[in-house]
């Protein structure tokens, strides 16, 4: 998360300051504020995972459908390589996905998640699939 700092001058007026500006004012305000990323390239990205899912879940059956989508999409985000390990308490290393949402990922790091994300699909989702999935698949690139 970034910060900008400023002074009000008048009415709706305000000027951006640095650090070393702001620390000889008596009375600054500080905002706190995310970047953020293109919202067609983010609901892409999920177009891309259900495409996946729904091949990949085709022939098998589920008592929650969401919920499993949320556990193939975590799945494949580790198979990408974004995730993060920790340690248990019983000295096992437990892998997580790392989360695709705004806050937590910048627009150029999503950017790699998809490109890697696609591979990870080609690589097993997608082994071995017929000319008909090949299209469909392409069309996300």
């Amino acid at each position: 998360m970034k910060e900008i700092i400023f002074q009000k001058i008048a009415d709706q007026t305000y000027f951006i300051l640095d650090e070393h500006m702001a620390s000889s004012l008596p009375k600054v305000f500080v905002a706190k504020y995310t970047a953020s990323r293109n919202p067609q390239f983010h609901a892409k990205v999920f177009v891309f995972l259900k495409f996946c899912f729904d091949h990949w879940a085709s022939d098998r059956q589920f008592m929650d459908e969401s919920g499993q989508f949320d556990v193939f999409r975590r799945n494949l985000t580790v198979l990408a390589g974004f995730y993060d390990s920790y340690h248990t308490i019983s000295g096992e290393v437990r892998i997580e996905a790392k989360s695709l949402s705004y806050a937590r990922m910048n627009e150029e790091e999503f950017k790699q998640c998809y490109t890697a994300l696609i591979n990870a699909a080609v690589r097993t989702i997608f082994k071995g699939c017929g000319k008909s999935i090949e299209d469909k698949l392409i069309s996300f690139f």
